[in-house]
């Protein structure tokens, strides 16, 4: 059963750090590349940050560059996303979820922050960014 478990969500001030992590299971997951996204309440799910299998290749939204990193460790079946400088426009349930089929290129595989391309959720974690 494949399964992706996030947590480390919180409330945190403005300028604060948080590290959430995305647990995986049920596949392996050097074979995916993965995806943090996430969803303000009245807004459409975005992509926050994307990394390639093993981690050579990531993308980020402008929105989030030189504030948040991603990392994996797939002996640990785990992904990270540490975040900092946290804003309130922050705000938002963050999902992780795995891409079977990611874009390549002569240099190698990619990744996307493409939704609708996904083949698996986990179910979210909330951040709430405030005062």
């Amino acid at each position: 059963q494949v399964q992706l478990v996030e947590s480390g969500g919180g409330l945190v001030q403005p300028g604060g750090s948080l590290r959430l992590s995305c647990a995986t299971s049920g596949f392996t997951l050097g074979y995916y590349a993965i995806g943090w996204f996430r969803q303000a309440p009245g807004k459409e799910r975005e992509g926050v940050v994307c990394t390639s299998m093993r981690g050579g290749f990531t993308d980020y939204a402008d929105s989030v560059k030189g504030r948040f990193t991603i990392s994996r460790d797939n002996a640990r079946n785990t992904v990270y996303l540490q975040m900092s400088s946290l804003k309130p426009e922050d705000t938002a349930v963050y999902y992780c979820a795995a891409d079977r089929a990611p874009p390549r290129d002569y240099s190698g595989t990619k990744c996307r922050l493409t939704a609708h391309a996904m083949d698996y959720w986990g179910k979210g974690t909330l951040v709430t960014v405030s005062s």
